[in-house]
């Protein structure tokens, strides 16, 4: 009798316990300008590893043959699905395609489309209209 008791209270006890700790969470996710902040800031972390496997491969293909490289499509996709700022940074920090012309003119035309396009449509939506 003792352990069903003990067992009821611990259960009703630990329905109360985690509040505290996902509020943050619970807010970032259930918005959508949060869910995109995680979006951007994952999408920007795997395009910045990506960028960094890609020159670790190509330094690794000089000595072995058989290395397979990351297409530079693949890394084209990325920075243009919202990794662009990650892109950037990892070709500055690995100097890794700075010579190509589609990631060096490439890149910061993605991140200047993905800052002027949301900012056209809120000065649309809330100054002009």
């Amino acid at each position: 009798m003792k352990t069903a008791l003990l067992s009821a209270a611990s259960r009703e006890k630990a329905l109360f316990l985690p509040q505290a700790h996902n509020d943050f969470l619970w807010a970032a996710a259930g918005s959508p300008w949060g869910l995109l902040a995680i979006w951007l800031a994952l999408i920007n972390l795997v395009t910045f590893c990506v960028f960094g496997l890609d020159k670790w491969k190509a330094k690794r293909k000089e000595k072995k043959a058989s290395v397979r490289r990351i297409p530079e499509k693949n890394l084209l996709l990325l920075a243009a699905l919202g990794g662009s700022a990650g892109a950037l940074l990892a070709m500055r920090v690995f100097h890794h395609k700075t010579l190509h012309k589609a990631f060096r003119f490439g890149v910061p035309l993605i991140l200047a489309l993905q800052i002027l396009i949301p900012f056209g449509l809120w000065l649309y939506f809330s100054v002009i209209r």
